[in-house]
């Protein structure tokens, strides 16, 4: 049996309210508190950095909790699992201590070509098997849980004989692994294919989510991108607060890596999560855009070759 088997909320805290560390703040963190309770670190932005960066990390280290966030493991390639990338990884966290290490159910690339984007995966029974075996073998590497994301997605393979919920379900489950719930991909996803964005928060096994993402997507026509630089709109809220009533209250943080305000300002836009569990919701739309307008039918699907 995994050794992280059947751990309730996998023993993590509720760390609060936290924000992603940019280089575009460092100068203001290295001069002011940081206010938040947390912070969340891109895991390749500093394997092999050991200057500025890794000194402004290692100050707001001192201070708060930090959560390495992950974005080329790759957990859904058919590659060998990258021996090299997760020695790096394990390295960082015995330097960062982060409470959780955290990627996304995605693919990245194959044949040793990181494409640098996170790749829907075909859900099936024959991929569950795969991504649950390559689970187990992080975990015991890195020797701690691992905390998995939902993408947001724009294209579906016909082969899926399950929703991504139950894929989720199923392999927190049966590896012990953690979720990391990204509202706003929810959002994102449940536009794009058609499918009830409360029935999926709702049908995941909540005692399995350790952290919630919040950010502002972009319409684009027929599709929502996840472009997260915008504000959090108030269908993501409505969703954030069902998700935090579910789950009895989990770590949050709020996304912003383009067109990024000021540190105010973004723990401002982190902060709405208080008033929203008090019950008010912020009344904010969709951004929208005509600037990168996407006809893609929502309904193209992509299908696996089987020769």
């Amino acid at each position: 049996m995994n050794q992280f088997n059947n751990n309730s909320r996998l023993g993590l805290p509720n760390l609060g309210l936290g924000v992603g560390l940019r280089n575009k703040h460092f100068n203001h963190l290295l001069e002011n508190p940081p206010v938040v309770d947390w912070f969340e670190i891109i895991s390749e932005n500093f394997m092999d950095d050991f200057g500025f960066a890794r000194h402004v990390l290692m100050h707001i280290r001192k201070q708060v909790p930090v959560v390495m966030h992950g974005v080329s493991l790759s957990i859904g390639s058919t590659d060998p699992l990258n021996m090299d990338y997760l020695k790096k990884l394990k390295t960082l966290a015995e330097v960062v201590e982060p409470a959780w290490i955290s990627d996304h159910l995605c693919w990245t690339g194959v044949a040793y070509v990181n494409t640098h984007d996170l790749l829907p995966m075909p859900l099936t029974e024959e991929s569950l098997d795969h991504v649950c075996s390559r689970v187990m073998q992080v975990q015991d590497h890195l020797q701690r849980p691992l905390v998995l994301e939902n993408p947001s997605t724009y294209l579906q393979f016909k082969s899926s004989t399950m929703q991504e919920w139950e894929f989720l379900s199923a392999m927190a489950k049966r590896t012990g692994c953690g979720l990391l719930l990204d509202v706003n991909n929810v959002f994102v996803s449940a536009h794009n294919h058609g499918f009830d964005a409360r029935h999926y928060i709702e049908n995941l096994p909540h005692e399995h989510i350790v952290q919630m993402h919040l950010a502002g997507p972009t319409d684009c026509g027929n599709l929502l991108i996840d472009t997260h630089d915008q504000p959090v709109p108030s269908e993501v809220w409505k969703l954030y607060q069902l998700a935090q009533n579910l789950t009895g209250g989990v770590s949050t943080l709020l996304e912003w890596d383009a067109n990024i305000p000021d540190y105010p300002e973004l723990v401002t836009e982190l902060f709405k999560a208080k008033t929203v569990m008090q019950g008010y919701l912020p009344e904010i739309k969709v951004h929208t855009t005509d600037a990168t307008v996407i006809s893609t039918p929502v309904h193209f699907q992509l299908e696996t070759n089987h020769d």
